[in-house]
């Protein structure tokens, strides 16, 4: 790819990931304003928090992770600075998907119709259970960091060189251990909260298509209104099921090495991978109306002074 092409990319990406910290920044500013106002914090507001504030540490720290390794990329395989960076890496990206999973989970129980008593079981259980859920999270996601590290670090230090990895430049070696080791590892632990997603978000979308289709039936202009409200809903929950699917892909790709740094296509890879952290929040904010509230006044408060 010609340099011109690298730098767009590249400045497109810093945009999009300037973006995506700003309403994430605002989603767990506004929250915080409430929690500090109300001195509790309502278990969609713990979960939209959390979310918020792991996808604003992951750009940032993505960031970080793409510039250093796309300009110093011997040090960064090598160095201890680049083994901290992978490890926060890795952490905010298994923490962001338990979170975006336990949000799908949330909007299931609060939205959808069903009526199996295990269902409401869960619906009546799952509030009280959110603080412990988001801990858990947070102790999985570290658990699988320090496999992640021990297995960077154990390659540095060339625990793993035997008679297979001698002919082996240490290219090779992180190849082989990228597709041995931390592919399964990786496929595996992020698996568990997609196929969780998945289930709630496919029971979620069924009842929501069979509310609106039912609500069609009528012609009353309130039921009208509602139809149009579940549509709505179910092209947002559509949209984060794209986006939350993509991202998944794209990790598990990019563990295999398709997209090195040294690759031509590594930015507008980094654009694909970064979109779920950077798109879905501005739909978490004009989904909700006390959010969309605040980004309104915050536009016209920019507006005015930029008239001024």
């Amino acid at each position: 790819m010609q340099p011109a092409f690298t730098a767009l990319f590249m400045l497109l990406f810093v945009l999009l990931c300037l973006l995506g910290i700003l309403a994430n920044g605002f989603i767990v500013l506004v929250l915080s304003r409430e929690w500090r106002r109300l001195g509790r914090l309502l278990p969609s507001d713990m979960i939209l928090i959390s979310l918020g504030a792991s996808r604003f540490c992951l750009q940032w720290v993505g960031m970080v992770h793409n510039f250093y390794s796309f300009f110093h990329l011997e040090e960064f395989s090598k160095g201890p600075a680049g083994q901290l960076i992978r490890f926060q890496w890795d952490f905010l990206n298994s923490a962001t998907f338990w979170f975006g999973t336990w949000l799908s989970v949330l909007f299931c129980m609060k939205i959808a119709n069903l009526t199996h008593p295990t269902f409401l079981w869960l619906k009546w259980r799952f509030p009280g259970s959110v603080p412990w859920l988001l801990l858990g999270s947070l102790l999985i996601s570290t658990i699988v960091t320090l496999f992640f590290f021990w297995g960077d670090y154990a390659l540095n230090q060339g625990f793993f060189i035997r008679e297979v990895y001698e002919n082996m430049t240490y290219m090779e070696r992180v190849m082989s251990m990228e597709i041995h080791y931390f592919l399964p590892l990786k496929f595996v632990t992020l698996s568990i909260p997609c196929s969780v997603f998945l289930v709630s978000t496919a029971l979620l979308i069924h009842s929501l298509r069979r509310h609106t289709r039912t609500m069609r039936q009528s012609a009353h202009s309130l039921q009208d209104a509602s139809t149009q409200a579940h549509t709505r809903a179910l092209k947002s929950l559509i949209f984060f099921l794209i986006l939350y699917i993509l991202s998944f892909m794209s990790l598990i790709i990019d563990t295999v090495g398709f997209f090195f740094s040294e690759n031509d296509w590594f930015w507008p890879w980094q654009i694909v991978t970064y979109l779920c952290t950077s798109v879905h929040p501005f739909i978490l904010i004009l989904s909700s109306p006390r959010l969309r509230e605040v980004f309104r006044q915050l536009l016209l408060l920019a507006r005015g002074f930029w008239l001024v």
